[in-house]
């Protein structure tokens, strides 16, 4: 879990990103994708109206009808006239359920109706689509539906049918563009179009990310995002400074030390290159250390499978955690740890059983170690337990009364638990309790964001730029406060302009801040700026450091595809900034 952004679990191993939607509030709409969530719940269900053919089942008089004046002679039937009389036939076989009659009713309206009157004809031919429906006949759903799109382009029925067919052929492209056209045109009100477009995204961006993910080129964090992680461990063994016993043979010739260490250990080497912050050989030095079974194996797998995690390379990073874990005479708090991070890596697949039973373990090995706690505080947050979540904070305060972070962490539980329940007064409480732990921990950038966050949902808009302003003063180099200073601005003073332009040097910061790339993605999707946010999501997605973040990406990169494909097919769009 980590240090600064510690309530979404689609971050690096422990360093997930905080919610976007909690960023920057409800007002800014943030990606095609969040759209479709984020207006369902003002949708209302037109289930019966689609299901249903179109047209009045009455107006033809029943066989055998005489008509009351005889003075009335028949009249000879338009072929229009003729057509919306087999139409009006077939409904009342649809109505009975006899759907192979209607679609013979149909099929003879269309044969019927003249070619320049396509209102009409594009009803039929929805309604033999509908009558296929019942039928199960997908394919000729589809080609049903596609003659009535052809003839009405903004025939929402028709193109919603289509979008249930393709979906029940596994067609999930088709699905999502003619789905994505539906809601524009519907205004995102309807809640069943909503469903399926998320629906279908989900499934798209996890079929991408599956195949993406375990072909993907192992990438290294920066140097900014790796402190930030180890800095949320404070009895991490492998992450603390090389100790005098560690020393190598040159360094300790160099102090006049008699060498302890006469074996050239490449665990030992891996610490150096940490404090160098030469980070992409420490994978390869570990490897040499656990080899050659030197004195350091257990440190090298830990160390190893941490850095597997960072690069997204869980798979490989599981067999070294589990076995630290099986090694019972090694340091208890090694294997604590690799219980903390293998417990943060489950979380992070989605698998919270796994992810709990971990931190229960390292907590029954290890009951003084603080980490625990701090960190299953966090898992606690994410399975929105959070009186379990505060009663962890306030362990880990007990055993290290100087954890800046567990405070603050501890602060943002009791103000979410607060704002989830509508208490004002908790909320107060929570609030004050921010202001106490930014005045005895003034260097902690940790709380100054937490609280900026608290404030942005209390529309305190001015107040949660000047703790962004902190956050920057004391992690300059921290990207993401630069990211979620830039999404203040659009949401508290509509400043595009200022909001990108932070954006942009969240990235000159970091050129490896996928937070910064998604972020921006969904900004342009929202300007109508679609090749530019399907740019920017890619790049997201290629820095992305679990499978799950990268399906997350994925979907919505589909979605402004989507959105481009349905502009240029239907001429629609939906609205923008």
């Amino acid at each position: 879990m980590a240090a600064s952004k510690p309530v979404e679990p689609q971050g690096g191993p422990g360093i997930p990103h905080w919610k976007l939607a909690l960023a920057i509030g409800a007002p800014l709409l943030v990606g095609a994708g969040a759209v479709y969530l984020w207006r369902r719940h003002k949708a209302e269900k037109r289930d019966k109206q689609r299901r249903t053919p179109e047209g009045r089942a009455s107006p033809v008089p029943a066989e055998g009808s005489s008509t009351n004046n005889p003075q009335d002679a028949p009249q000879e039937l338009s072929p229009l006239e003729k057509a919306q009389a087999a139409k009006n036939k077939g409904n009342k076989y649809f109505k009975a359920s006899k759907y192979e009659q209607a679609i013979q009713c149909y099929t003879e309206a269309i044969s019927l109706c003249p070619v320049d009157t396509k209102s009409d004809l594009s009803t039929f031919y929805q309604n033999r689509a509908a009558a296929h429906e019942q039928l199960q006949n997908w394919k000729e759903v589809v080609q049903d539906c596609t003659k009535a799109v052809e003839l009405n382009p903004r025939y929402v029925k028709a193109l919603f049918r289509r979008a249930k067919a393709h979906e029940r052929l596994d067609n999930k492209k088709e699905c999502l563009e003619d789905v994505t056209a539906v809601c524009i045109l519907e205004g995102f009100q309807n809640q069943q179009s909503m469903f399926l477009a998320d629906k279908v995204l989900k499934l798209l961006g996890k079929e991408k990310a599956k195949d993406k993910y375990k072909n993907r080129e192992p990438l290294m964090p920066s140097p900014q995002f790796i402190k930030s992680y180890f800095s949320s461990f404070t009895d991490d063994i492998i992450s603390q400074p090389l100790q005098k016993g560690e020393k190598s043979d040159e360094d300790k010739d160099k102090e006049g030390e008699a060498a302890v260490v006469k074996e050239k250990s490449g665990y030992l080497k891996a610490k150096k290159y940490m404090e160098e912050e030469n980070y992409d050989k420490i994978i390869s030095e570990c490897t040499k250390e656990v080899e050659s079974v030197g004195k350091y194996v257990a440190e090298a797998l830990l160390l190893r499978a941490t850095f597997y995690l960072l690069i997204g390379n869980a798979a490989a990073a599981k067999p070294d955690l589990d076995q630290v874990i099986s090694m019972e005479e090694c340091n208890v708090k090694l294997r604590a740890n690799a219980l903390i991070k293998r417990g943060s890596m489950y979380m992070q697949q989605q698998l919270p059983a796994l992810s709990t039973q971990d931190f229960n373990m390292a907590a029954d090995i290890d009951p003084q170690n603080a980490d625990v706690y701090h960190h299953r505080g966090q898992l606690k947050i994410l399975l929105d337990q959070v009186e379990d979540a505060v009663e962890d904070f306030d362990e880990c305060i007990r055993l290290r009364p100087d954890s800046a972070l567990a405070q603050a962490q501890k602060c943002f539980a009791l103000y979410r638990k607060a704002y989830t329940g509508s208490n004002p007064l908790q909320i107060k409480e929570a609030m004050q309790g921010f202001e106490d732990v930014i005045t005895k921990f003034p260097k902690c950038a940790e709380g100054y964001a937490l609280y900026a966050q608290a404030l942005t949902d209390q529309q305190q808009f001015g107040k949660a730029d000047e703790m962004y302003d902190k956050c920057i003063d004391l992690e300059p180099d921290n990207a993401t406060t630069y990211v979620h200073k830039g999404l203040l601005q659009l949401q508290w003073k509509q400043d595009l302009e200022k909001g990108l332009d932070l954006i942009s040097k969240a990235i000159e910061i970091d050129n490896k801040c996928d937070f910064a790339y998604e972020t921006m993605g969904t900004i342009e999707v929202q300007r109508g700026n679609l090749d530019k946010a399907i740019e920017m999501f890619n790049k997201a997605i290629n820095l992305a450091k679990s499978e799950m973040e990268m399906a997350h990406l994925y979907s919505l990169c589909d979605a402004a595809y989507a959105q481009t494909e349905v502009a240029r097919k239907y001429g629609l769009k939906p609205p923008t900034l």
